[in-house]
């Protein structure tokens, strides 16, 4: 029996959307169809991956607006407010084979604003467990809900040990984006 699993990656440690992304690289490989939604990600900014995955024939779409420091809370919330249909549309679909929700986690513990009126927890939930039964679902960020992690088939949590930040590096072109 086939069943579309659900995968959750998160923690504050670097490689949350690196092995969200790995998946997608090897479920393209294996023939399987892919998209991936970025909910904090802007679309005005240029994405390594998002190039990469181009040239692979995989959609990625940015339906944020940037780092939840750089605008306003009203801003993120109607940004999320679009986002989460189209998300949640897609995966109901069940016209991708595996569907990346990268940021799903980092937004769903926005506390500037409510944001159980843009994306419901509970509509998050009955998406998980109400996805078509080939469909495999990634969802990545820090601080995930603990009712998704205990629905989920895979939590892997991410921790730092060291981080070249720490050392005064900002993000490198290629690495972090």
């Amino acid at each position: 029996m086939k069943k579309g699993l659900t995968l959750v990656y998160t923690g504050d440690g670097k490689g949350k959307t690196t092995s969200a992304l790995g998946l997608a690289l090897r479920a393209t490989g294996r023939g399987l169809k892919v998209k991936i939604y970025q909910f904090i990600k802007s679309p005005e900014r240029t994405y390594g991956e998002k190039i990469a995955l181009q040239k692979l024939g995989v959609e990625m779409v940015q339906l944020g607006i940037g780092f939840t420091w750089t605008k306003t809370p009203e801003e993120h919330r109607e940004a999320l407010k679009k986002a989460w249909p189209i998300a949640r549309d897609t995966v109901m679909s069940g016209e991708y084979d595996l569907v990346i929700l990268d940021e799903l986690n980092n937004a769903l513990a926005i506390n500037s604003f409510p944001i159980d009126d843009c994306i419901p927890l509970k509509e998050v939930l009955e998406v998980i467990k109400n996805k078509p039964s080939h469909v495999h679902l990634v969802i990545t960020g820090r601080d995930a809900k603990q009712e998704i992690k205990d629905i989920a088939d895979l939590v892997s949590i991410i921790e730092p040990e060291k981080h070249y930040y720490n050392e005064g590096i900002p993000a490198v072109k290629g690495i972090e984006f």
